[in-house]
C-alpha cells in the first residue's frame, strides 16, 4: 500500500526540520549522481542548509556548469571582477605548483626531468644559500663570544666589588675572616 499525499509545508519542530533535510539532502544527492551516470548529464547541485551549511555534488567542474548555465540562460552570474579575481586564483595555484616544485628540486627530490643548465642553476642557489647560511652562524658565534667577553668583565667587576665589599665588612667587625678570590668568584 503506498503512503498518502504529505502536505507540502514548513516543519515547525526545528529538530524534525533538521532530520528532515538530513535524509532527504542525502536522497537527492543520491538521485543527481544516479542521474549523472545513468544518463551521462552534467548535474550539479548546491545547497545550503539552515545554519548556512553548504553540500554540493557536481558531476562536471562546478565553475564550467556556471558557465555554461550563464550562457545558455543569458544571466549574469559573475561580473568582469570575479573573472580578474578566479584568474588571480589560477595565478597564484600556479605559483604555488611552481614553489613547490622547486622546493622539490632544492630538497634534492625529483631531479631527473631537469636540463644541465637548470641543475647548475640549482647547484649555483644552493652554494649561495650554503654561504650565506655559514655566514649567518659565523656572525652568531662572533655575538656569541663578545657577551661571553662581557659577562666575564661583568663577573670580573661584582667579584672585585664583593672582595671589597667583604673587606670592609671584615674590619668594621674587627674580625679575622679571610676573604679570597677563587676561580673568579669571592669566598669567605
Amino acid at each position: 500500500m503506498g503512503r498518502g499525499k504529505t502536505e507540502l509545508k514548513r516543519i515547525e519542530n526545528s529538530t524534525n526540520r533538521q532530520v528532515t533535510f538530513a535524509k532527504r539532502k542525502n536522497g537527492l544527492l543520491k538521485k543527481a549522481r544516479e542521474i549523472s551516470i545513468l544518463c551521462d548529464a552534467d548535474v550539479s547541485v548546491v545547497m545550503f542548509s539552515e545554519a548556512g551549511n553548504m553540500t554540493e555534488y557536481s558531476s562536471a567542474p562546478l565553475i564550467e556548469q556556471l558557465a555554461r548555465y550563464q550562457k545558455e540562460s543569458g544571466k549574469t552570474l559573475w561580473d568582469a571582477k570575479h573573472e580578474r579575481l578566479s584568474a588571480e586564483i589560477d595565478r597564484v595555484r600556479k605559483e604555488n605548483s611552481n614553489l613547490q616544485i622547486e622546493l622539490r628540486h632544492l630538497k634534492g627530490e625529483d631531479l631527473k626531468p631537469l636540463s644541465p643548465q637548470e641543475l647548475h642553476a640549482l647547484e649555483n642557489a644552493l652554494e649561495d644559500g650554503y654561504a650565506g647560511a655559514r655566514a649567518k652562524i659565523k656572525e652568531h658565534h662572533r655575538k656569541l663570544k663578545k657577551n661571553g667577553r662581557l659577562l666575564e668583565e661583568e663577573n670580573k667587576r661584582l667579584s672585585a666589588t664583593y672582595v671589597s665589599a667583604a673587606a670592609a665588612k671584615q674590619m668594621e667587625h674587627g674580625s679575622n675572616v679571610k676573604v679570597e678570590l677563587r676561580n673568579g668568584v669571592g669566598c669567605i
